[in-house]
């Protein structure tokens, strides 16, 4: 029986009081077979924002915990990305590949009575087409297909920001971001992975890739079979090359992995990459630089950002571009302070919070 099941009440505020969640809201429609949970992790910058993830948990508690720190990752998220919205996010359980049109319209439901508190879209297992039916609901959603009104696919600007993180990463490491020549391991090769094979590829790179998908990786290299590899899912993180880049699911670097990295650094899009807080540590140790991916993979969320605030696709490649700056800096503060990358940018995060919470003591009539 799923242990959340014994859980008081009380060890579930205990459990929020662990990172400091506002809200954990349960969501139940038993004909259209939805089963979610709703986590909102910060509002300080302003409403919650974050995607709609649908996985095939085996508990609930795995769903709980996996929207907990998924939730978290969107605060910082927001407040790197210099964006005025808060952390949130949403987690549907059940298999991907039995969505119905009246589960998503369920989900919007949900969501117009959270008037304007949380906006979600799309994220592992689902698609923008998926909220097109949410959205006859509720207008809490984005990322829609642009025939419908919406800015299109996330999936686009996150792979650039992974770009722009992997070109700031080897400027840092050899003075130079030509992509001509080097080589990256690439864990995932869906949404956002596949279409960062392709820019690496483009610019004149080598990539191993992976992916639990084989056709995914097979489409990708009929496209390039000279410079493209595919190779195991559990052993693309050892192969030897520039820059690894996870692309799929969290907790890629722990323990057991990190030993057997042969990378001189790690860049991708996959979320809480970073088993535990003594990973970061770890890497620092071997001397492989890591961009926090939170920063590196803040694209998607700038792009739903700006459709909210009524902004242009000019606003998103701009913001988009300066991942690059960004991630130099934090390299620059874990060098010269001797601290891991994940600690400086966390750094970065908590005085940005500090600074709006700070304002927030003025009234402003609002």
């Amino acid at each position: 029986m799923d242990s959340l099941q014994h859980q008081s009440i009380q060890d579930l505020f205990d459990l929020m009081d662990e990172d400091g969640h506002e809200q954990i809201i349960f969501c139940r429609h038993p004909s259209s077979g939805l089963k979610a949970i709703i986590a909102i992790h910060d509002t300080t910058l302003g409403p919650a924002l974050g995607g709609c993830r649908m996985q095939d948990y085996a508990t609930t508690e795995e769903a709980l915990q996996d929207v907990l720190k998924l939730s978290k990752g969107m605060t910082y998220k927001s407040a790197i990305a210099d964006v005025d919205f808060g952390g949130g996010k949403m987690v549907v359980i059940g298999d991907p590949k039995e969505k119905r049109p009246e589960l998503f319209r369920a989900i919007g439901r949900f969501l117009a009575g959270f008037k304007g508190r949380f906006y979600t879209g799309t994220d592992m297992g689902t698609d923008p087409e998926d909220f097109v039916h949410a959205r006859r609901e509720s207008q809490a959603f984005v990322g829609l297909p642009k025939c419908y009104g919406g800015s299109g696919d996330t999936s686009l600007p996150t792979a650039h920001g992974v770009y722009q993180g992997i070109r700031a990463t080897l400027k840092y490491l050899y003075g130079d971001d030509s992509l001509e020549g080097r080589t990256f391991a690439i864990q995932g090769v869906g949404k956002v992975g596949g279409k960062l094979a392709n820019l690496l590829l483009q610019e004149g790179a080598t990539c191993y890739i992976a992916d639990i998908e084989a056709n995914r990786c097979l489409e990708i290299q009929e496209r390039d079979p000279q410079r493209v590899t595919i190779c195991n899912w559990d052993e693309i993180h050892k192969v030897a090359c520039d820059i690894f880049a996870p692309c799929a699911i969290g907790g890629v670097l722990n323990y057991l992995t990190i030993p057997e990295l042969r990378c001189r650094a790690v860049v991708g899009s996959a979320n809480n990459q970073l088993s535990r807080e003594e990973d970061g540590f770890e890497l620092q140790r071997r001397e492989i630089w890591y961009a926090p991916d939170y920063l590196v993979n803040a694209g998607g969320l700038i792009q739903a950002a700006t459709e909210l605030e009524g902004g242009t696709e000019e606003t998103v490649i701009a913001k988009t571009k300066s991942i690059y700056e960004g991630l130099l800096e934090i390299y620059r503060v874990s060098a010269q302070e001797n601290i891991p990358t994940c600690q400086a940018a966390d750094q970065l995060v908590d005085r940005r919070l500090n600074k709006v919470a700070d304002l927030h003591r003025i009234y402003s009539g609002r």
